[in-house]
């Protein structure tokens, strides 16, 4: 079967077309004709070599995907032709992708392939980490970095789904603008972060913490958090992962919460199918606008991992085909 492949690891450059063997499922198991793939920030450290959880070279990029059930086990609980999503880990630059049912969600027909491409990982990891995580409550106060990108975004979005005051950071003006759009009370750029939050908040400082980028503004927003915060960490966009002075949490009361969603899904499949449905609803009630900044056609996936990888996007990233 087609797919864009990694060979050695480095730039997204290192993403060019080829073969690989078509997957077949097992028990438990559907394969699903790929009609789109979102892409996500551990692609490209995948493709890079740099994500903790590495799959064996060579391999297809792309965590989830989009399509319809092309073929599946008697006990899946899907059936042939029914159009879902699903969070693969890789595999998702193909035109085939074998997933453990756990991992796939029914869509409806008014859902179109690319928006359901866009979805799941996102939406999915940020209301991980509101709700188990941080357990963010309505009325507290949420900060979120890099709140323009796939994560941040949604995490706006169901913060204030959630009744939260979000305060969003980004790095432009139209990057904050379409925070505002999405749901975000205040906006703020990564200029002298520690003393505009404490003006902001009056010197009482944020309750959650939403962090995907790293680097130093990570201790700038902890030294603005709260008594009993909650400091989210889900990723290092920044490329460097922080270190802060460990007397902060303990002069502050404060916590600071790991939020890996893809091992979350695996050790609690339950948990996470019941956020799966909630985030559904939420969708179908028109709660939720997934924010599409571009679509690659399936040839130009290293062009899509490129525009990830330099931070230029605004909302998600994905591509269709083939």
């Amino acid at each position: 079967m087609r797919a864009m492949i990694c060979e050695h690891h480095g730039g997204p450059e290192q993403v060019v077309p080829g073969e690989l063997p078509l997957p077949e499922p097992g028990p438990g198991e559907v394969r699903i004709r790929v009609r789109a793939c979102g892409i996500n920030f551990p692609d490209v450290l995948m493709v890079a070599g740099r994500y903790q959880a590495q799959p064996p070279l060579p391999f297809a990029p792309g965590a989830e995907v989009a399509g319809e059930i092309d073929l599946c086990a008697d006990d899946s609980g899907f059936a042939a032709g029914q159009r879902v999503l699903a969070f693969c880990h890789s595999g998702g630059l193909a035109e085939y992708v074998v997933v453990n049912a756990s991992q796939v969600v029914a869509i409806p027909d008014a859902m179109p392939f690319d928006i359901a491409a866009a979805f799941i990982l996102t939406y999915g990891t940020s209301w991980h980490a509101l709700r188990q995580r941080a357990r963010l409550v309505a009325g507290e106060r949420l900060l979120v970095l890099g709140a323009a990108g796939g994560v941040g975004l949604a995490a706006v979005e169901l913060g204030a789904l959630a009744g939260a005051e979000v305060i969003a950071v980004a790095s432009t003006e139209d990057k904050r603008a379409l925070a505002a759009d999405h749901g975000a009370a205040h906006t703020l750029g990564y200029d002298d972060l520690k003393a505009r939050l404490k003006a902001l908040t009056g010197g009482d400082g944020v309750d959650v913490i939403f962090d995907p980028v790293g680097g130093d503004s990570f201790e700038q927003a902890l030294r603005a958090s709260a008594r009993g915060g909650r400091a989210l960490v889900v990723g290092f966009a920044a490329g460097n992962i922080p270190t802060v002075p460990m007397n902060l949490p303990l002069l502050k009361g404060c916590s600071i919460v790991g939020v890996f969603w893809g091992q979350f899904t695996e050790h609690e499949p339950h948990t996470a199918a019941a956020n799966h449905r909630q985030l559904m609803r939420w969708y179908v009630d028109g709660r939720l606008r997934p924010h599409i900044d571009r679509a690659y056609p399936f040839g130009r996936a290293a062009d899509a991992l490129e525009r990830l990888a330099s931070r230029e996007a605004r909302g998600k990233v994905v591509v269709t085909g083939p």
